[in-house]
This record gives structure tokens, sequence and C-alpha cells, in this order.
């Protein structure tokens, strides 16, 4: 089988209620860190480790999200009428290209297992990712182009992983180690959302996956795991019964868990904070409200 990985499925299709009531009529992949939406993060991430077909699991009112990628030939226009050239060539790279980019219903809520599976008769027998928009990953080298390199020298499937404390296990599925080998773990095992006294280690699958089509065949079966929902860590974890090829890949970055509203804000600020033409005037602002919150105290 190729271990070049083309395709990444992109499951997008939660409502959001975290994030209530803005999510009502906004899809949760459109809302902004700073000035680019979540998915866009997600599609940067894909380009840059080579994806070139990207398929999005959606459900009923994604619809903004969908003409998201679409053209927008009179704002390109307008654009180019008044000169400004830098927005739009911003604009023009939120394009997809006709036939790159494909959408599948997900029309019952069964799981991320489940979201991957409706995919299935897109993906063919090659390799894919799956990458999870709620988890933005700031990266020198973008976390999926790391696992693509370490993908083409083992092959199997990989799952981006990270240290959390343990007593924040139950919140991921947690991986049970085999073999160290620094970046790259042989994982005997894996567990979702397990009890912190039930956990083997203390290593989480976060939303970055290098997949086999075998997965496919495993999530066809329909097993429903934690949570009365179709897991795809169980699909996954079955590979390490039939081909003992299962790998974590501990990536280089950090990771900002945008499902939660903490999550989110901490990235808004990261992200705003490393941008030269926000940086001066946004640290300012935070000294001063740290010195009033000081103050009032």
């Amino acid at each position: 089988m190729s271990r070049s990985v083309k395709t990444a499925v992109f499951p997008v299709a939660g409502m959001g209620t975290r994030f209530l009531p803005a999510t009502k009529s906004v899809p949760k992949e459109i809302m902004t860190l700073v000035d680019r939406p979540l998915v866009q993060y997600a599609i940067d991430e894909a380009r840059a480790a080579g994806i070139e077909e990207f398929i999005f699991v959606t459900s009923r009112g994604k619809s903004a999200l969908e003409d998201y990628f679409d053209a927008a030939p009179q704002l390109e226009q307008t654009l180019e009428d008044k000169g400004k050239t830098k927005l739009l060539e911003i604009l023009r790279n939120t394009n997809m290209d006709s036939g790159a980019i494909a959408y599948v219903r997900q029309t019952r809520a069964l799981g991320l297992g489940h979201a991957v599976w409706c995919a299935r008769r897109l993906l063919g027998n090659e390799p894919f990712a799956v990458i999870l928009p709620d988890d933005v990953i700031a990266a020198e080298k973008p976390c999926l182009a790391q696992m693509v390199e370490a993908y083409q020298e083992l092959g199997g499937n990989m799952v981006a992983t990270m240290e959390v404390p343990m007593d924040k296990a139950s919140a991921y599925g947690i991986v049970d180690v085999e073999e160290d080998m620094g970046s790259v773990v042989r994982v005997k095992g894996m567990i979702e959302k397990p009890k912190a006294e039930d956990a083997p280690s203390n290593l989480a699958v976060i939303g970055r996956y290098i997949l086999s089509p075998e997965v496919l065949d495993n999530l066809d079966k329909g097993q429903i795991g934690a949570g009365g929902e179709i897991q795809l860590t169980d699909a996954i974890a079955q590979e390490i019964t039939n081909k003992n090829n299962v790998y974590g890949f501990r990536f280089s970055g950090q990771r900002y868990d945008c499902g939660s509203k903490a999550g989110f804000l901490q990235a808004t600020v990261s992200f705003a904070l490393a941008r030269p033409d926000l940086r001066d005037e946004l640290s300012d602002f935070l000294q001063e409200l740290a010195f009033a919150r000081k103050a009032a105290e």
C-alpha cells in the first residue's frame, strides 16, 4: 500500500452547543481566531502536508461553511477595482479548486467513528488523514506535516498524542504504550475516555490521524463504544490486534482546544500576540487590564 497521504477528512457535523447562541446560525467551524475561521487553519495545515483532496462530513445548517470555500466574484472585483491587492490575495487563498472538495452528510449524531465512516465511499483503498478543526495546533512545522514524515517511514496507523494531567484523562482517548521510541511510540492499547485510575498512561490522542483503509472496515461493524457512540478510537485499536501497526506521534507545537470557550479565547489571544500588526496594542491592553485587576483586588 502507498504511504502517500493525499486525502483528508474533516468531521464538522457537530452542533457546537458549547458556543450557543452564536452557533444557532453560524457553524462553529466558521468562528474566527483573529480574522481566520477555525476551518481555514485546518485547511492550511492539510495543504502544508501535501493534502490534495478534502472531504467534509457536515450536517444540516452548515451551508455557510460550504459557501466559505466558494469563489466570491463580486467581492473580488470590488477589491481589485479599489486596488486592495493584499486583501484580494488573502481572499483568493480561501478558494478551493473545483473538484478538490467534497461534502457528505452525517444525518445522525453517532460519534466521530461514524462521521469518518460516512466518508468511506470517497476514500478508496488508500491511507487518509483525519483533522478535527477544534484542535488548533500552532507549530513551526505544521502538525500533520510532521506526522506525514514519520508515517512515510513507519506506515500503519498513526495518531497525534500529547501528555495531559491524569485528572484530565477522562476527556480523551488514552494510549497504552508498548515501546517508547522518542517522538513515536508503538501502541498496544487505546481506551476512550477512561477514569483516571483506569488510564494506562497520560498520553492522550489529539485530533490528527493518519489511517489505513482497514480502519473503515472496522467501522463497518458499527460497534457501539463509550458514550453510546461509534468511536474512532475503537476502530483504530482493532488494528493493534490485527496487525500491531498503530503508533502515537508526539508532535512539536502548542495545541489549543477550540471546542471549549476557554481554549478558544486562549488561542485568540495567542494568535493575536503572534501578529506584528496586533502585538503591541494588544500587549498594552493586557498589561493595563492586569494592573487594573490587581488594583481592584
